[in-house]
This record gives structure tokens, C-alpha cells and sequence, in this order.
């Protein structure tokens, strides 16, 4: 694919909001796990939460939209002058021109959680003030986005769990290629809710303790909850060196089970391939890889594989959802703004409470985060049901 530019990208996680606090608390190796005390949930498990989002209040013309998720947007998007550089591409290019594709699993379907407590205790009806359009539906996001700059463009939202955001690059990338638009905001926002930490619980996917990717201990996931977003446009003739850019993207499909990887890492490695393909790049040019890693058993173990069939065993690797949770159908852009900031800051990111990596999937894998020589990426994201997407960032020489 022709390269194209990521002219500014912003991320909030537990770790923090924006790309400062995220770059000092990576280079720390801190992690912004905590034992779960979210809403009413009763379980002994450690979650990823944002700080401040009750505190968010949507402007009066989209209060139709407030939720949670939304909210936890709207923090992001007010972050690191990405509203103002989405406004100025707007002025630019025609607001017809710049498209929004965002990611997300569940949206704000904690706002239906909380309706349903206050249905009608004759008829069993919902609350009139609960607006399924704008809040719980999936689309919900990328209309809001849309709404709050005025954009015009097409708009999409992509749920294919894990992998959402990732493939939300992809898809934009896809109608820049074609001509349909100049520009796109891309990336993902999901946050936390009692469905999300209740179901992963039941499939017995969570941990008790932080989540340790790639330890020979590992146990579990910790779910969390994350906004990242990033500007696309092509690539300038006279952009400067080192400008951070969109490389590649690779999909694919494996639909090995609803819930577990292939074993082999099948559809990783195709999703892979596919993106290394896609950047005209080899194995051999990546200099860091950041896993999906989510610290469950089968997980790490087909993804390791995987990477372990492809690529030299020296690459350093590492998965950082010990440090910001596994943000679900945020991860992807979490983590492709994570492997931004590898990239521009010359960092190799560490893995937090991960302590003994796992002696049967001989990688590479970076435990403290370290200073390194990074030019380009890969970035993972696998999602249920064989759902994966890889995307590959580099740096203009």
C-alpha cells in the first residue's frame, strides 16, 4: 500500500491521558492495573479503569449521546490538539472529504445496564430518557465522532471484538486508496461495563491478580477500558523525515472456535504475512513487536508460535496490556499509538508484572522497558472467532 501519514494521534488509558503521560509511564515500566472496584461489581479480579470520565459532560447539542464510552471519547478526542487538527483537515479538504472509522465491542452498553435497574416495576418498560440509538448501539461512536466535528464523510463502526480498532485503520486506509476520501479519523474507544467483566469472568478468561503476558504463570486477562485515535491523510511529497506513517495492514480469518485461537497461530501468521506484504517489507526489517499478549494460556501460546514461525528470534517483542489492561475493541489503536511512541521516542516497551517468560515460546521478549534503535513495527490484534488484523508503522527515511 502507498504509505500513509498519521499527522496526529492521541491515547488515554489507565496509564493516563495523552501521549506524555503515556510515553513517562511506559519509560517507567509503571502499570495502571488495580483491583477491580467498578460500579457493583463483586469480583477478584484487576481492571484498567480511566480516571475522570463521570466527570466528562458532552456539549449540550450531543447530550443525546452521553454515555460512558462517549464520554471516555470525548476525553481523548480533546487531547494532544487532535480535535483541532481534525477541524483544520475539515477546513481543508471539505468536511464530505475526511472520514471516521472507529472501533468498539461493546460501546456504551453500560447505560442500558443502568436503564435496565430503573425499568418500570409493572410493565417492565425502560426508562423514555434511555436512547438506544445514540448510546448502545454500535454505531453510537462513530456518530458522535462524526457529530462532534461535522464531518460529512463516510462513517463506520467496526465490532469484530479484539481486533476491531486495528481492522478501523484498515478500512480507512482501504477508502483513501480508492479516492473516496483525503483524510480520516481512525482508531477506538471502549469502556468498562458489567457485561464485559461478568462474561470474560464466566468463559473463566480473568485473573486474580495483574495480567502477566507471556509468563510461564500467566492466568488471565484484565479488562480495560481505553480511547485512542489517530488522524490519517497521505503522505505530503514534502514530508519531513521521520514523519511516523501507516506502512501496511494484513486480515484475516481463521474462525478456528468463538473463543479460542488456533493453536498453531494460523490466522495470526496469515494476518502477519499479510501486513508485511502490504509495507513491501521482510521478517527481517521490523524492529519491534508489540503482541497481543493477552496473558491467557492458549492466547500467548498460539500467538508465539506464530511469531515464533516467522520472524528471527531476536526481535524484541513484548505485549503491553500488563500496563494498560487489554482494552478490548480499543486495544489496536491503543497499541498501533503505543508502537507510535516506540517509534518517535526510540523506545522497546517493557512488560509489567510479567516475570518469567515462557521457556516453550522462545521469543525475544523485552520484561523492562528499554531505549533501542525502532524504525518500524508490527502491531497485533486478535479478536473472537478468528478475527485478526496486523498492522505495521514505520518512520520516513
Amino acid at each position: 500500500m502507498t504509505p500513509l501519514l498519521l499527522s496526529r494521534y492521541t491515547l488515554t488509558t489507565s496509564l493516563g491521558r495523552g501521549l506524555a503521560a503515556t510515553l513517562s509511564s511506559l519509560r517507567r515500566g509503571d502499570s495502571g492495573l488495580a483491583p477491580c472496584a467498578f460500579e457493583s461489581v463483586d469480583l477478584d479480579t484487576w481492571v484498567g479503569e480511566v480516571a475522570g470520565v463521570d466527570e466528562q459532560t458532552l456539549p449540550e447539542p450531543l447530550a443525546r449521546y452521553d454515555c460512558r464510552n462517549n464520554r471516555l471519547a470525548q476525553l481523548a478526542l480533546e487531547s494532544d490538539g487532535l480535535d483541532q487538527s481534525v477541524r483544520a483537515a475539515s477546513a481543508r479538504y471539505g468536511p464530505d472529504r475526511v472520514g471516521v472509522f472507529l472501533g468498539t465491542s461493546t460501546a456504551g452498553i453500560l447505560h442500558a445496564e443502568l436503564a435496565y435497574r430503573r425499568r418500570d416495576p409493572q410493565t417492565g418498560a425502560l426508562p423514555a430518557d434511555f436512547l438506544y440509538h445514540s448510546t448502545q448501539n454500535l454505531f453510537s461512536l462513530a456518530e458522535f465522532a462524526r457529530d462532534y466535528f461535522a464531518l460529512e464523510g463516510p462513517a463506520a463502526t467496526v465490532s469484530t471484538a479484539c481486533s476491531s480498532s486495528a481492522k478501523a485503520f484498515a478500512a480507512a486506509a482501504r477508502q483513501i486508496a480508492c479516492g473516496r476520501i483525503d483524510a480520516a479519523l481512525v482508531g477506538g474507544v471502549d469502556s468498562l461495563c458489567l457485561t464485559t467483566l461478568y462474561g470474560f469472568a464466566a468463559l473463566e478468561l480473568t485473573s486474580s491478580h495483574p495480567c502477566r503476558p507471556y509468563d510461564v504463570a500467566r492466568k488471565g486477562i484484565s479488562v480495560a477500558e481505553g480511547a485512542a485515535f489517530a488522524l490519517l491523510e497521505a503522505l505530503p511529497s514534502a514530508a519531513p523525515r521521520g514523519s511516523l506513517v501507516l506502512l501496511g495492514y494484513g486480515e484475516s480469518s481463521d474462525a478456528y472456535h468463538m473463543s479460542a485461537p488456533h493453536p498453531q497461530g494460523f490466522g495470526a501468521r496469515l494476518a502477519m504475512a499479510a501486513a508485511l506484504r502490504s509495507a513491501g517489507l521482510e521478517p527481517a526489517d521490523i524492529d519491534y513487536i508489540n503482541l497481543h499478549g493477552t496473558a491467557t494460556p492458549a492466547n500467548d501460546a498460539a500467538e508465539g508460535r506464530a511469531v515464533g514461525a516467522l520472524f528471527d528470534a531476536h526481535v524484541p517483542c513484548s505485549s503491553t496490556k500488563g500496563a494498560t489492561g487489554h482494552t478490548l475493541g480499543a486495544a489496536g489503536a491503543v497499541e498501533a499509538l503505543i508502537c507510535a511512541l516506540a517509534l518517535t521516542d526510540d523506545l522497546l516497551p517493557g512488560s509489567p508484572h510479567t516475570a518469567t517468560p515462557d521457556p516453550a515460546l522462545p521469543l525475544n521478549y523485552v520484561l523492562a522497558a528499554r531505549s533501542g534503535r525502532v524504525r518500524r513495527v508490527l502491531s497485533n490484534s486478535f479478536g473472537f472467532g478468528g478475527s485478526n488484523c496486523s498492522l505495521v508503522l514505520g518512520l520516513t527515511p
